[in-house]
């Protein structure tokens, strides 16, 4: 191995940084650390270039695990050394490796100033092979934010230089990166022949770690294709060998696409215990983009399995983490995948909602005009748009604890006994503590609660008064009941729009709370919301 001849290295040093850089790349970091820090131990004191670059190797070994602060702190080490002994080229490599640090860890900005920092100085030391590094970390850069003919560019003019230099160690790994790009293109032949290329390169070096992700990338390739089988056979490949040499991040990866791979062929136990496998390696590395991903899988495969609960649970874990990416990464499809989770989160919400109300057959369509209602009112009360969303969720699932109410009761034609009105008042905590352990974005938890009590406090199941009463709460009380008053039901006839503001008019003030409802009167008087008949009042002759 070239990086540490005896030109750069004393000879015994030489032979543990090549030891330590084997182990590395095969996945024994832990090895490779104590080979560096022999070197480190060996090394005269005015090696401080040298001493640089293997505290820069000890910081890369703690990267490829997911430690980045350990990482870090090394890092700040070298580039101190290399500092005070004016080591350009060894600056270089720190900022470089620093870069690739925060770029794993979500910091974008921060990453392109070190990578500018990084080419400067490379340049100033005329280090091409360092130039080509930086080209392809500047790829993936632009691979996540979706500018991917330039990632190509960025990928194929390093992959020049490492040819060129004979840097063979280097081609494994941007041809990966090539192939996830080709992947992403639909190019599906291009990026066979990058992996399958880069495994060459990755055999011949050693490179155990790039080997092993550029098999399991290749799997994108085969389910594109159809073909769950050859999918599933090269998973158990990776598994076997990245359990073996223990790469958590190969092994991260191999349970997300066995997760998916059960999944699709129905197999849900199996695809449930490699997807919560995924998940818990990932949040470990702090690999949030894969944990997202993998949340995503999850919320498929709860929904194939008719969870509906579980289904929101794991869509609004998802959603939580793609929102801390956003506020992280600028990463192109975010926005994307954020939207397609919103309109999948919604969609679920309403089959749950029609499933609850099947049960009753005078409310089909009631949790979904009660949210036009409310919503019509939130948005006049000044809501925007990212609480309007999650609000509509929650208006929408506000009566889904009648899920625990007999259907003999909901349809009942007469009134309540008193044994089974308590039955029916249940429903407003019931579907509280049903939601309790999603983390909804937004608190939907008190509209589901508390949309049956009163401003003055006779209401259920907790009894508050006034501004007690959370005010999505008082919104979807007053949307809730005019829906009620103005839809057949089992012992009555719909009242109309204006027999049903007379009627809750002479509740302002106890049922509803004396600032909302006016502002309700005019939202359904001048808005399209309301779709009822109208029967205006006739006005009589003077």
């Amino acid at each position: 191995m070239t990086a540490y001849d005896q030109n750069r290295f004393p000879s015994a040093i030489a032979e543990f940084m090549t030891e330590g850089q084997r182990l590395e790349r095969s996945g024994q970091r832990e090895s490779a650390r104590g080979q560096y820090h022999q070197a480190l131990y060996a090394l005269p004191a005015a090696e401080g270039e040298v001493a640089s670059t293997i505290i820069r190797r000890i910081a890369r070994s703690y990267i490829d695990e997911g430690r980045f602060d350990v990482a870090l702190d090394c890092l700040t080490a070298a580039l101190a050394v290399g500092e005070a002994h004016d080591a350009i080229g060894a600056v270089a490599h720190v900022h470089n490796t620093m870069a690739m640090a925060h770029v794993l860890r979500g910091d974008l900005d921060q990453a392109e100033w070190l990578y500018a920092r990084a080419l400067s100085d490379a340049t100033a030391a005329k280090d091409e092979h360092l130039q080509a590094m930086i080209a392809q970390n500047r790829g993936i850069i632009a691979s996540m934010r979706g500018d991917l003919e330039a990632a190509l560019d960025h990928y194929a003019s390093s992959l020049v230089t490492y040819r060129s230099a004979g840097m063979r160690g280097h081609l494994g790994s941007v041809l990966n990166n090539m192939g996830l790009v080709y992947t992403q293109l639909g190019r599906l032949d291009e990026a066979q022949a990058a992996y399958d290329e880069a495994l060459t390169h990755c055999d011949a070096t050693g490179d155990t770690a790039h080997r092993l992700l550029a098999l399991i990338n290749s799997t994108e390739i085969w389910l594109a294709r159809g073909d769950l089988d050859r999918a599933a056979a090269l998973c158990e490949r990776v598994l076997h060998e990245s359990t073996e040499v223990g790469d958590q991040r190969a092994l991260a990866e191999t349970y997300k696409h066995l997760g998916v791979i059960a999944r699709m062929h129905g197999t849900f136990g199996d695809a449930e215990r490699h997807l919560a496998t995924a998940y818990e390696n990932a949040m470990q590395r702090e690999d949030l983009l894969l944990a997202a991903e993998t949340v995503r899988e999850q919320a498929e495969l709860y929904e194939q399995m008719g969870k509906n609960r579980e289904t929101l649970q794991a869509l609004s874990l998802s959603h939580k983490l793609f929102t801390k990416l956003r506020a992280r990464r600028n990463l192109a499809d975010l926005e994307r995948r954020v939207s397609r989770l919103e309109t999948r989160f919604y969609d679920i919400v309403g089959r749950w909602a029609q499933t609850i109300e099947s049960k009753d057959a005078y409310t089909l369509g009631h949790c979904e005009r009660v949210a036009e209602y409310a919503c019509a009112l939130a948005r006049d009360v000044g809501f925007d748009d990212i609480t309007m969303f999650w609000f509509r969720i929650g208006a929408v699932l506000h009566d889904v604890g009648k899920i625990v109410v007999p259907s003999e009761i909901l349809n009942k034609p007469g009134a309540f006994t008193e044994a089974e009105r308590l039955i029916m008042e249940r429903h407003a905590a019931a579907g509280s503590e049903l939601l309790r352990d999603i983390e909804f974005p937004w608190d939907i938890l008190p509209m589901v609660r508390g949309h049956h009590e009163r401003w003055d406090g006779r209401g259920y199941p907790d009894r508050l008064a006034g501004e007690e009463i959370a005010l999505s709460a008082r919104i979807v009380c007053v949307a809730d009941v005019f829906d009620a008053l103005t839809t057949d039901r089992p012992y009555r006839r719909a009242f109309t729009r204006e027999q049903a503001l007379a009627m809750m008019a002479a509740d302002c003030g106890k049922m509803f709370d004396p600032d909302l409802f006016p502002r309700f009167e005019r939202v359904i008087r001048t808005s399209d919301v309301y779709r009822g008949p109208i029967d205006e009042p006739i006005a009589l002759a003077s």
